[in-house]
């Protein structure tokens, strides 16, 4: 059940048990003089009382419901715990030192960035690595040329 439903019973339970307790038999024994004179009329007096307060209690109830918005927000607890069932890993909970709590939220996303770096440095080492290679080979390349150039630049002359 959901925790509106909880609350709900939770508030039926409260009543079921105020009206135990306060009995008629009690009620009766408060207000003795009136009760002998009139039994019919004090248990008349007593019902009315029990269902007048019962729906006052109701009443104040929903008012904070609605008041405090209890409806979503226990919807949305709701969502929330069952989402964390799926969840593997334990979920956070402050230590009471807040240099720790910082280290511990922060330590885990840095390390993730700097593996997420040191790969992107790789591959651009890679990269830089075939351009400096391309570039080694087109210099050989116009060396060649140049050469070729002297060569026919002289049987020329």
């Amino acid at each position: 059940p959901g925790r509106a439903q909880v609350l709900a019973t939770l508030v039926d339970t409260f009543l079921e048990k105020l009206v135990a307790a306060g009995s008629y038999q009690r009620f009766a024994n408060c207000y003795r003089c009136f009760y002998r004179l009139q039994p019919e009329m004090t248990r008349s007096i007593y019902d009315q009382f029990i269902s007048q307060l019962q729906a006052s209690i109701k009443e104040e109830i929903q008012e904070i419901k609605n008041e405090g918005n209890l409806e979503m927000l226990f919807h949305s607890l709701d969502k929330i715990v069952e989402e964390a069932k799926n969840r593997q890993e334990p979920a956070w909970r402050p230590s009471g030192i807040p240099e720790e709590d910082v280290r511990s939220a922060i330590v885990p996303y840095l390390l993730k960035h700097r593996s997420y770096l040191q790969k992107i440095l790789k591959e651009k080492e890679e990269e830089n690595r075939k351009v400096a290679q391309s570039v080694l080979e087109g210099r050989n390349k116009i060396a060649e040329l140049q050469q070729l150039i002297q060569a026919r630049k002289h049987a020329w002359q």
